[in-house]
């Protein structure tokens, strides 16, 4: 090979390799532009998922709308926004105030124990009973039981005060109340199921649709409300004879003494 040809040879050879890295070069290139819009992408996606998310929690939910409706308050209640509940013809100045919570194991436990027995007192004349009731286990263990529960118990008392009391009795039952860190409250079908055992609610189809539709949470906000600003209660369940505090019974004859001591007797 002449040194004319060997120089030509060399010269292609070159520019073969110079096509081939410039080949190699836009390639790269190429790749690199993919790996940047599959990035960029990805943190779009990122991005509206985050943003997604922060505007669904921070949508006001059906509760913090109901806080602001116009309320619909039960038969059988009285006073501003129907918040005052009070049950028993007694014609006695004599009154039981009780605070409770529905999710409140306490109050349960109170209801167990003690609870046909001051209905009973109610019955037969010796006071009448008032109810406070209120929702802050739901903002102290999350979940919506305490306001759902309490937007049941006004479609309950609608329909009369004792369909109200024997609905609260069967929701703190041993069989139907929940441990207080679940939120089975917050459930319609458990509610409706609930109260399928009460006579005056079984089958209650104006019952349930008020339970469904949310007929009564505007009215259970502003229950809540007047509980928060319940002067002396900050537990439940708390209880006033004649509006003074008693430490709560844990048993009936706990119960009759606290009504001795205050003067409520037969």
């Amino acid at each position: 090979m002449s040194k004319r040809n060997s120089q030509a040879a060399k010269s292609a050879a070159r520019e073969r390799l110079r096509v081939e890295r410039e080949r190699q070069a836009k390639r790269e290139k190429v790749r690199r532009q993919a790996i940047v819009a599959g990035s960029i992408v990805a943190v779009l996606a990122i991005a509206g998922g985050i943003g997604y998310a922060v505007v669904q929690n921070n949508e006001p939910s059906k509760w913090d709308a109901a806080a602001d409706a116009k309320v619909v308050a039960p038969a059988n209640t009285s006073g501003t926004n129907g918040t005052t509940i009070v049950a028993g013809d007694s014609k006695t100045k004599n009154t039981i105030h009780l605070y409770e919570d529905a999710r409140c194991p306490a109050c349960a436990s109170f209801e167990q124990t003690v609870g046909e027995t001051v209905n009973k007192g109610m019955t037969d004349g010796d006071y009448k009973l008032s109810f406070t009731l209120g929702t802050f286990l739901d903002g102290n263990l999350g979940g919506d039981g305490s306001k759902n529960a309490l937007s049941a118990l006004g479609a309950a008392l609608n329909v009369s005060t004792d369909a109200f009391l024997d609905y609260k009795t069967a929701l703190y039952s041993t069989k139907y109340h929940p441990e207080e860190t679940t939120d089975e409250f917050s459930k319609d079908s458990y509610l409706i199921k609930v109260a399928d055992t009460v006579d005056a609610l079984k089958g209650n189809k104006k019952f349930q649709d008020a339970v469904e539709k949310g007929t009564y949470d505007a009215w259970a906000m502003r229950m809540s409300k007047t509980f928060d600003s319940a002067k002396g209660v900050d537990s439940t369940p708390t209880i006033k004879i004649n509006d003074k505090v008693i430490k709560n019974p844990s048993t009936v004859a706990d119960w009759e003494k606290s009504l001795k001591d205050a003067g409520v007797t037969k």
